[in-house]
């Protein structure tokens, strides 16, 4: 008997891995849903699956909630900036409870990419390598729903903004990378590295399908990244963080989230959820 974990159990994607295991035929009962507040997560609880406390601040935690697992998916961390260390402290804990493989959730072209997001990534990748424990590791591209999200945002103000000089993103639901993480986790791939993504696209496109939808006018508005950081900065953001955000356009304007990949829709077994499919979902 295999016993599967995924930590960020109560996060958007890691939740849906837990059920993307469960739909792939793990039986709960040999699932772990490591979650930092498990009170988000007593519906997985009530289907079988044991939950556990484990924060990845909290290496004392983590030793608990991994004994007896025998493959992970350690989930990245949403705490830009604290991220390799928090995920070191999982790998450490994962070391002593005798985990035999880590599937870990990465970014496109991690290792080389200009985004901002990647360093902490990469980092984790290195640690990983480092690690006696066998890696899997997913470098997933844009989820859809970094911009489905903003349908309303788009239909209010009437434009996609964006500085991504009309660059091709490819870009996946969280679904879809969750079913990867599944099919990862069930199967034996020690040591693959995936560049995960899906639907190719450009804000224009975006744009298009979001005044379908919405029946709101909307157009897209291409911007330099210089400008889009101000934009930022006028709606709240400090000058430190509008700059961070504004530079991952930069990056997708040099191409650095597309990819002709394939290896997501190798990986679930069907196509990755379009583009339009998507927008028409979140609108729903």
């Amino acid at each position: 008997m295999t016993t599967y974990a995924v930590t960020g159990a109560s996060g958007q994607l890691g939740r849906l891995i837990v059920e993307s295991l469960l739909a792939r035929g793990a039986h709960a009962a040999d699932v772990v849903a490591i979650a930092r507040t498990t009170a988000k997560a007593e519906d997985l609880a009530a289907r079988g699956v044991a939950v556990r406390h484990g924060d990845y601040t909290d290496p004392a935690s983590l030793d608990a909630a991994l004994a007896g697992v025998d493959r992970l998916v350690l989930v990245s961390g949403s705490e830009v900036g604290r991220r390799a260390a928090q995920h070191a402290n999982v790998i450490g804990a994962a070391e002593r409870a005798g985990v035999s493989r880590i599937v870990y959730t990465s970014l496109l072209g991690a290792d080389t990419t200009s985004n901002p997001l990647a360093p902490e990534h990469l980092a984790t990748e290195q640690a990983l390598a480092a690690s006696p424990i066998a890696a899997t590791i997913l470098r997933n591209s844009w989820y859809l729903e970094n911009y489905t999200g903003q349908l309303d945002t788009y239909a209010q103000t009437g434009t996609v903004l964006g500085a991504t000089g009309g660059a091709t993103i490819a870009a996946a639901t969280r679904a879809d990378y969750a079913e990867a993480a599944a099919v990862a986790l069930l199967q034996d791939a020690e040591g693959d590295t995936y560049e995960l993504a899906g639907t190719r696209f450009t804000l224009a496109d975006l744009a298009e399908a979001a005044s379908t939808v919405t029946g709101a006018e909307i157009t897209h508005s291409d911007v330099t990244v210089e400008q889009l950081a101000t934009t930022f900065q006028e709606v709240g953001m400090d000058a430190g963080a509008a700059g961070f955000w504004a530079a991952i356009d930069g990056s997708i304007a040099k191409g650095e989230l597309d990819t002709d990949s394939t290896a997501l829709e190798q990986l679930i077994g069907r196509p990755a959820t379009l583009l339009a499919d998507a927008v028409a979902a979140a609108r729903a």
